[in-house]
């Protein structure tokens, strides 16, 4: 487990976000989020404020980022797959589970989207409950809801 090096604060249209990385990558994002006294703010690395800011704008579809994200090998995949999931689509939880060849596997699909700590850049806001109504979201259901609008409105936005 690599331990927090930095954090700081980046205001977006969700709220601010608390963006903490290691050595390795980012480490966490969290709404509204409390930061550590024991990290050093600074200012954001790894190009993290601009690939923010874009994507909030509709301008970027896919981070490109180091990540570090700390959980165990199941919840590793699980997050690898939800990366893989397309701008402004989204899955069941049973979908993922599928796709991660564990077809009974959508409730521990569940607890690793509410694990994850890299929410938006690891997008665990485009799963829903197979029933089509939005399930449980760090940021909230509203917050969740305007991540899935933002990026159906900047998908019908007319190519530049």
């Amino acid at each position: 487990m690599h331990e927090p090096v930095g954090h700081c604060l980046i205001r977006s249209p969700v709220g601010e976000l608390l963006v903490q990385w290691s050595e390795v990558g980012l480490s966490r994002i969290q709404f509204n989020g409390t930061p550590d006294p024991a990290i050093r703010p600074q200012p954001a690395p790894f190009d993290v404020e601009r690939q923010l800011s874009a994507y909030f704008a509709g301008d970027l579809r896919q981070f490109e980022l180091p990540l570090d994200p700390q959980g165990t090998p199941f919840q590793l995949q699980v997050w690898t797959e939800l990366r893989m999931i397309p701008y402004g689509v989204t899955m069941t939880y049973g979908e993922v589970a599928y796709a991660l060849g564990k077809p009974t596997a959508s409730r521990a699909v569940g607890g690793a989207n509410n694990r994850n700590l890299l929410p938006v850049v690891i997008p665990c806001h485009r799963v829903i409950g197979a029933d089509g109504r939005l399930t449980g979201f760090a940021g909230g259901l509203e917050t969740k809801q305007q991540l899935l609008d933002l990026e159906r409105r900047a998908l019908a936005r007319p190519t530049r």
